[in-house]
């Protein structure tokens, strides 16, 4: 690639900034080019379900990085931008605006929207769902004293926005289809711990609640459950999972399944265009099988690694899964994929925790998921991270023994 080429990363989220930054750290001179379709400068997203709902003083989103910092490392930020279409025949992405750029490399970073209630709502009902700073915004402004939520979805944004919204004073009740908490990610038995603390904290939380729509009377949206049970609320919001943003890549002709589809270095269907972070899938060769995860860390990584082999690194991302959520004053953290069914080994903390280890069929420790104190759980995660990336098959009864330092499986203590 000569200097007069240009890379192009369209999507300014944590994945398409981070390969912005790890385009100039790998030595690329060349042209560089972030489009992001919101107006303001890229922004970390974790915060808005937690910080940007409570924080006594609003400080606005927490920004990835400055204006100057982008003048200084000569990246050409078109912030308010939407790509529209992507020629693959010329490599050029053209904008809303008509004005089309040429790449040499193209990086996808489209990111995920909220899934869509697939019921009837009255018009004027206030239904909400949260994927940006704006949403968040609009949110707060609702979920103060003496207010009404009611969140569908017992996922991870549903239960950290009904811990925010509880918080601040809100009356909460959490509607979950399924018949438990966090039914896609996180094992049973520390679904269980996380609804008791919900429920200590004065959430409403009921399951196996399914919608049938939502309707609007003298101010008030009223949630209208199968059976006939009907919640009144000031606000409704939805958190009922992420539909990856695929359409742009589906147009140009990409493989697209459950995500953009990439090979093992993050190279899409087209060896000229990569992809990275909530939008895309590929193939981990931890866990033998496609994955698409939705998590800053994993967007952050990625856009890091897509970045790289767009210079020609041409490594295979393994990078461990890890996933994390504050619930409260408690933090819920996750490493691996935890698989479905299998019976861990519990290592009890007390009062400041509780860890799950999941093995697989040949020993070999493949998850870890923790709930507790920060700074343990997030050693203890740390610990089994480094095992599940080398491979290592530690005994049960270590797992299970807290005197055992976690270091010693490693032979570093």
């Amino acid at each position: 690639m000569s200097d007069q080429s240009a890379i192009v990363i369209v999507g300014a989220g944590e994945a398409g900034t981070a390969a912005a930054f790890a385009l100039r750290e790998g030595g690329w001179r060349g042209i560089a080019v972030l489009i992001g379709n919101e107006t303001m400068l890229p922004y970390e997203r974790p915060p808005l379900s937690k910080a940007t709902l409570t924080d006594e003083m609003n400080p606005g989103p927490k920004q990835i990085v400055t204006s100057e910092r982008l003048v200084e490392l000569g990246i050409d930020y078109l912030q308010g931008s939407e790509v529209v279409s992507i020629d693959r025949a010329v490599n050029m992405v053209r904008l809303s605006n008509g004005s089309g750029i040429a790449y040499h490399r193209l990086l996808l970073a489209t990111g995920a929207r909220p899934r869509k209630l697939s019921v009837p709502i009255a018009e004027g009902a206030k239904v909400a769902t949260l994927r940006t700073y704006d949403d968040a915004t609009r949110i707060r402004h609702v979920i103060g004293q003496g207010r009404d939520v009611v969140v569908i979805g017992g996922g991870f944004i549903g239960l950290e926005v009904a811990a925010s919204a509880v918080s601040r004073g809100a009356s909460v009740v959490v509607l979950e289809a399924g018949s438990r908490l966090l039914m896609r990610a996180v094992p049973l038995p520390m679904a269980e711990l996380i609804r008791a603390k919900h429920e200590c904290s004065g959430v409403r939380i009921e399951t196996s609640a399914i919608v049938e729509r939502i309707d609007f009377s003298e101010g008030r949206s009223n949630v209208v459950l199968t059976g006939g049970r009907t919640y009144e609320a000031d606000l409704v919001i939805v958190g009922i999972g992420a539909t990856p943003n695929v359409e742009l890549a589906q147009a140009a002709g990409l493989a697209v399944d459950n995500g953009i589809v990439l090979d093992e270095t993050l190279a899409t269907s087209d060896p000229h265009v990569f992809a990275a972070g909530d939008c895309c899938s590929f193939p981990h060769c931890l866990y033998e099988k496609r994955v698409r995860l939705e998590a800053w860390r994993n967007a952050q990584r990625q856009g890091a690694a897509a970045a790289a082999n767009m210079l020609g690194e041409n490594r295979p991302y393994v990078d461990v899964p890890w996933f994390w959520s504050d619930q409260y004053d408690e933090t819920l953290q996750i490493v691996g994929l935890c698989p479905e069914g299998e019976t861990p080994v519990v290592r009890r903390l007390g009062a400041r925790g509780q860890i799950l280890f999941y093995l697989g069929t040949d020993g070999r420790l493949v998850a870890a998921c923790g709930f507790g104190s920060l700074g343990l759980v997030a050693r203890e995660i740390r610990f089994a991270e480094i095992m599940i990336s080398r491979r290592l098959s530690p005994k049960v009864e270590a797992l299970a023994d807290p005197a055992m330092n976690m270091k010693k499986l490693l032979g570093l203590g």
